[in-house]
């Protein structure tokens, strides 16, 4: 049994060689010229009114609000109606002729405004046909008046529609067809009306060109600028729960700490323990180091590498009277309420409630320098109530507001969040500014019956 192998078709003649640069490049310029004047030419593209955010819309008031969307529109069509009247108002030309030549020049800037890849055919062919009509003159030009400020308007509005590369392709072609016509039909000042044509349509698309690569710049700009942003608001967070996470882990590695020792000296406390106590407190110790050591291992990471433990014990609202001082030294007028059963409470509702009174008061000397403040602590059941309200600036001051990074209501809110707390930020209806927070806090259970 003999095996036999399928003949290979045979490849087209030159398929194989590798294809030089310039002819990619030629393939590429046609492949755009069909894609961009050939490829649903006709194709329903119609110009959209301006959107309510637009810079020409938000100017307008009242009736002219309203139709100031269609302004392109209409500015569209009023040119396509100078090129109608120059064909209408022709001398040498009577008025059935300068009828059909003036609805030839109004035909294709019309249609630039729902079809402009074939606006541009159309109005190649209109100057053809006003040639004709115009009374067969043809040792007058390619291009009639009409036809001439039609085509111009043409080119603009689809250029202005579309992309840079369609309005290359339209000049090409439009020089294409002039040299075309002239040569064909002998006119007489056919090349000077080519050569008109392509210099004033030269820089007219060259501006339309530098006005698309301004917008598209624009449009770069934009959004680099709001992921800029985006990226800043998302490091201005992480930095905070940096922030908030060293505090924690000094607060937690401060207990475990204490556990950790108390368990290691409570058997010395009592003579003669019992073992299973002494296991027990072995037991607390043992796992309180271990807490630690993992706590340390896991936190440490958010800790700068030149950053140091402070050595101070951190802050409490034990110490809001100090800040407060240093407050009112800096210019603040701020006085302080504090209502409720004053308690102890856990020492990372301390420091919180501490920090946020601090950044509230901060944000008032930078953003209300001059103006007058309070804060009010309330100690309510099952939890802590702060509020740190300020006025308005007085009006003649000659301290000026300093801006800052937009950082200290993030961190605030950071802080309440990790609390499961709630806070809210607003202006008050004097012109200043007030922040309320509730920070929950669990109530201790009660002891034993009978117990003290």
């Amino acid at each position: 049994m003999t095996e036999t192998t399928p003949p290979h078709p045979t490849a087209p003649f030159g398929s194989g060689r590798p294809r030089s640069p310039e002819f990619r490049l030629a393939a590429d310029a046609l492949a755009g010229l069909r894609q961009d004047l050939f490829h649903d030419a006709f194709a329903y593209r119609p110009l959209s009114p301006l959107g309510p955010d637009s810079r020409f819309v938000r100017r307008r008031s009242g009736r002219l609000r309203e139709y100031a969307p269609w302004a392109r529109h209409a500015v569209v069509a009023l040119f396509g109606m100078l090129a109608m009247w120059s064909a209408l108002f022709r001398a040498d030309t009577s008025l059935g002729p300068a009828m059909i030549c003036g609805l030839l020049a109004l035909a294709p800037v019309l249609l630039t405004l729902v079809r402009p890849a074939g606006a541009f055919w159309l109005s190649l062919a209109a100057c053809t046909v006003t040639g004709i009509v115009s009374g067969g003159d043809w040792t007058s030009g390619t291009w009639t008046p009409s036809s001439f400020f039609s085509h111009l308007v043409v080119i603009t509005v689809v250029a202005i529609r579309t992309r840079p590369r369609t309005a290359a392709w339209m000049w090409v072609l439009t020089g294409v067809y002039g040299v075309f016509d002239a040569s064909l039909f002998g006119h007489g000042y056919g090349r000077d009306d080519t050569a008109q044509m392509m210099f004033l349509s030269a820089l007219i698309l060259l501006v339309v060109a530098v006005r698309h690569v301004r917008r598209q710049a624009a449009l770069e700009v934009t959004a680099q600028q709001t992921v800029t942003e985006h990226e800043r608001s998302r490091r201005t967070l992480l930095e905070e729960r940096t922030t908030i996470a060293r505090e924690l882990h000094d607060v937690v590695a401060h207990h475990m700490s204490v556990v950790a020792i108390q368990a290691e000296a409570a058997p010395y406390r009592v003579e003669n323990p019992p073992p299973e106590l002494e296991k027990a407190f072995v037991t607390i110790r043992e796992n309180a180091v271990a807490a630690l050591t993992e706590l340390r291992r896991v936190l440490g990471v958010v800790r700068a590498e030149d950053y140091e433990a402070p050595d101070a014990p951190q802050p409490t609202l034990a110490d809001l009277d100090r800040l407060l001082a240093n407050v009112r030294e800096a210019g603040l007028g701020v006085d302080k309420a504090v209502t409720g059963a004053v308690r102890e409470l856990p020492q990372g509702v301390e420091l919180s409630a501490y920090r946020i009174v601090q950044e509230a008061l901060s944000n008032t000397l930078r953003h209300a320098p001059g103006a007058s403040a309070r804060v009010e602590v309330s100690y309510v059941l099952g939890g802590l109530g702060l509020r740190v309200v300020n006025g308005p600036p007085p009006a003649p001051s000659l301290l000026k507001p300093s801006p800052g990074a937009g950082h200290g209501i993030t961190g605030m809110r950071e802080r309440v969040t990790m609390l499961d707390g709630e806070m809210t930020a607003a202006r008050t209806a004097e012109g200043g500014y007030e922040v309320t927070v509730f920070l929950p806090v669990a109530t201790p259970a009660a002891g034993p019956e009978g117990g003290a």
